[in-house]
């Protein structure tokens, strides 16, 4: 039996992922692998016997994945799973951002016992809260991935110009992309060009953090619509909290709140309910599952965030996985040695990403435990995984 251990709450449609050889519960004892959604890792003793991480979700701030990798041990996430319902939140926040709709309705809670009058007073104070169609605008977008492409392109069908900015978009990207996108080369494109701007790119704390400050925001267009349903850090919050006291930025819809914002005029905090719905985390939970799955029987590593995507079909019965450092003459001397121990190789395949590779071998006979620990004592090499 296999057990998988749940940190968070999982949806139950892995219940039909996971075959009777799996036992899946928030109590399980030395797992093989980990579920988990947000629940923070950095603090947390991993035991020994765990081979792998699966995160129902796209960010994977909670997980030292660094760390991990160093002890040979594989994180996934689940890119795309929940992508349709951020978009929909996104375009939510676009006609929030131009239609005043937040402050109107807490305006009509005012309302509330004026009797015969409200009709009258609602036609006499309407005006107060007359906002503007998005129709015909300009839209940035900041990041063409799965969200950023499907935000996109749903606008385009709304009829908005859609600009978009993604200094590493993938050829898979730039294909789900509308050819009507105008794709930018540079930051301050899609700052002086757009009336709406939303940010769809993972946060990197050394890389990105505050990519929107006080710098960027001058060079937008007064009254610019930001919306940031990716990570809080990417904005800085002071230099959005005086944008929108000027007026520079009329609104900033965020789904990630943060004590300093909440409250502040023209800014709208939504408590994270990006992928909180409940196709998104059946997505997610399923992807994950499958991913933690054919990486335990198989050895193949699909949407890693600390390892290559590396994968290939079995064509024997006996398959080493092994993990190890990017260095120089790593796959020689890992063949070297599966050679010197009698192994035949059948098959293999070797990626890197980074400071770490996977090497899979197919391999014709079983392995003694002397042949895996003589690979597993070359250099460099993390962990080595024998697949039967």
């Amino acid at each position: 039996m296999k057990n998988i251990l749940t940190l968070n709450a999982i949806s139950r449609v892995i219940d039909d992922v996971f075959d009777n050889t799996y036992n899946v519960s928030n109590d399980a004892e030395s797992p093989v692998g980990i579920m988990l959604r947000s629940f923070k890792m950095h603090d947390y003793k991993l035991d020994e016997n765990t081979i792998a991480i699966a995160r129902a979700g796209a960010g994977v701030n909670n997980i030292p994945c660094t760390e991990y990798a160093e002890q040979g041990v594989v994180v996934f996430n689940t890119p795309g799973a929940n992508a349709n319902a951020v978009k929909e939140l996104v375009l939510s926040a676009l006609f929030i951002g131009s239609r005043n709709i937040i402050a109107a309705t807490d305006w009509v809670k005012t309302l509330k016992g004026q009797g015969d009058e409200v009709g009258k007073l609602v036609e006499k104070g309407k005006s107060n809260f007359a906002g503007c169609e998005i129709k015909g605008k300009k839209l940035g977008v900041i990041g063409l991935g799965a969200i950023g492409a499907l935000v996109a392109n749903a606008a385009l069908d709304l009829g908005m110009e859609v600009y978009g900015y993604d200094p590493f978009l993938s050829v898979g990207a730039a294909l789900r992309l509308s050819s009507s996108v105008k794709v930018v080369k540079e930051l301050n494109d899609i700052a002086k060009n757009c009336d709406y701007i939303t940010i769809h790119i993972p946060y990197i704390a050394d890389q990105n953090k505050g990519i929107i400050n006080s710098g960027l925001i001058r060079k937008m267009k007064d009254g610019v619509v930001i919306i940031n349903c990716a990570r809080g850090e990417l904005v800085d919050n002071q230099a959005i909290i005086k944008a929108t006291e000027s007026g520079k930025v009329a609104k900033y819809i965020v789904d990630f709140p943060a004590d300093e914002i909440i409250g502040v005029k023209n800014i709208v905090c939504i408590p994270h309910l990006g992928a909180s719905t409940e196709e998104a985390e059946d997505n997610c939970a399923v992807m994950a599952a499958k991913q933690l799955i054919d990486y335990i029987e198989n050895g193949n590593i699909v949407n890693s965030v600390n390892y290559p995507t590396c994968a290939m079909p079995r064509t024997t019965a006996y398959r080493l996985v092994i993990l190890h450092k990017n260095t120089q003459n790593i796959l020689a001397q890992i063949t070297g040695t599966v050679g010197n121990e009698g192994i035949n190789i059948s098959n293999l395949t070797n990626q890197s990403k980074g400071d770490y590779a996977v090497t899979i071998l197919d391999i014709d006979n079983e392995v003694s435990d002397d042949a895996i620990k003589h690979i597993a004592d070359v250099e460099n090499i993390i962990r080595v995984r024998v697949i039967k």
